[in-house]
């Protein structure tokens, strides 16, 4: 009885193993194939492939090779990956190709040998490398790009240096600033790569195990894959944002735009908007003093509150309170966010508006660096000034000020 339920057992894994599974007998013909091969190469029945030479799912310019290749692992079988270190390619019914992974296994049965060979189609996650080497190469011609532009310019300052002593000044100033911006772009590569990676990777280790998912059972799997990829879809998309917004600040491109908007109103839409993203138990609560009337750019101020609150959430643990409080007086317009959180040292608030700035306790926190940076240079385009009043583990509180214009 032992036996026979191993047998049904051994067939219930082998028929719905979500990985091709081929048998090859000691002729090297196929003994055995599973669905999901049969599926994957394009068969309708086993009886198209059994009793086959195992080179008919090899593509035939590789054929002759992959005898050679069959017949010494004959001689010294042994579990392990097959193609280390090379590009494999199989070869459906049609005839066309497609890339894949090979493990092998043997075992002995009845007096014979037997091969098995366990098929994975690779051609999703091949696709995303192609995607993420042409991102990578793109990255790295603009880097190239701007790097000798940048030496161009510095030929050019060191030329007209000669000139004047005068000039030498003016121009040795416009030198630092160059250097300056190499830097920063250097900066800039240097956090795209590491911000980059784990989105990029998330996506790629989604697909991969999207393809895996074929059942109509399966769906709400393939649902939560679909949605990290459009959470790390949306966390580049912010992250490129910032790159263009500190890039449109350093050119002098962003200047203010002044109507009168309800501040009280704008504070409550963006709370809105991140409950979705709060952590479990986390309760912001807001409260407003004098006229909700206020006279800034609407557009800039919501991003200065989106990133307040988005930090505090960020920073402070579940079942915490976040506080934001406005008020408008005749002299000043004032926004404080104050949470609960991680806090921040005092040689770390020396440095927190600077960019790609990161406080030491949040390095292994996802993070760019340039969001307080903004925020500190949006408050400076409307005439305003951020301060920030924080302790260890006790959390910490950003105010901005505003003149009332209104």
């Amino acid at each position: 009885m032992q036996s026979i339920a191993d047998s049904k057992l051994f067939q219930t894994l082998f028929n719905h193993a979500s990985i091709g599974i081929i048998v090859v007998n000691e002729s090297t013909e196929i003994a055995l194939v599973n669905e999901f091969a049969l599926t994957q190469f394009g068969y309708g029945s086993v009886d198209e492939l059994k009793g086959q030479p195992i080179e008919v799912l090899v593509p035939m310019r590789y054929q002759h090779a992959h005898v050679g290749h069959r017949n010494s692992y004959h001689e010294n079988r042994k579990n392990r990956p097959m193609g280390i270190g090379l590009d494999l390619l199989a070869k459906r019914k049609d005839g066309t190709e497609f890339p894949v992974e090979v493990s092998l296994g043997n075992y002995d049965m009845d007096g014979q040998s037997f091969v098995v060979a366990f098929v994975n189609d690779i051609t999703q996650r091949k696709e995303s490398e192609k995607a993420i080497n042409r991102l990578n190469e793109d990255l790295e011609k603009m880097v190239k790009e701007r790097t000798e532009s940048l030496e161009i310019t510095v030929d050019k300052l060191n030329k007209q240096i000669i000139e004047t002593e005068e000039k030498d000044k003016e121009l040795r100033a416009a030198l630092d600033k160059e250097k300056e911006l190499g830097e920063l772009k250097s900066r800039f590569v240097s956090v795209a790569s590491h911000e980059f990676r784990t989105p990029l990777s998330t996506v790629l280790s989604s697909i991969y195990l999207l393809q895996k998912y074929k059942n109509t059972d399966e769906q709400p799997k393939r649902d939560k894959h679909i949605q990290r990829i459009i959470s790390s879809v949306n966390l580049l998309t912010d992250i490129l944002n910032d790159f263009l917004n500190v890039g449109k600040i350093e050119e002098g491109k962003i200047q203010p735009r002044y109507c009168t908007f309800d501040i009280a109103k704008s504070i409550s839409d963006t709370i809105a908007e991140m409950r979705a993203v709060a952590k479990k138990g986390q309760e912001i609560k807001y409260s407003h003093n004098g006229s909700t009337e206020v006279e800034l750019d609407p557009g800039m101020f919501k991003h200065i509150t989106l990133n307040l609150l988005s930090n505090a959430i960020k920073f402070s643990p579940e079942n915490s309170g976040i506080h934001i409080k406005t008020e408008v007086d005749d002299t000043c317009v004032q926004l404080k966010v104050k949470d609960s959180g991680i806090g921040i040292s005092k040689e770390d608030q020396e440095h927190l508006f600077e960019r790609f700035y990161r406080a030491t306790n949040a390095l292994n926190i996802q993070g760019t660096g340039l969001g307080l940076h903004i925020v500190s240079k949006y408050a400076e385009q409307m005439n305003g000034k951020i301060t920030c009043k924080s302790e260890i583990d006790k959390g910490t509180e950003f105010t901005v000020t505003f003149l009332n214009k209104y």
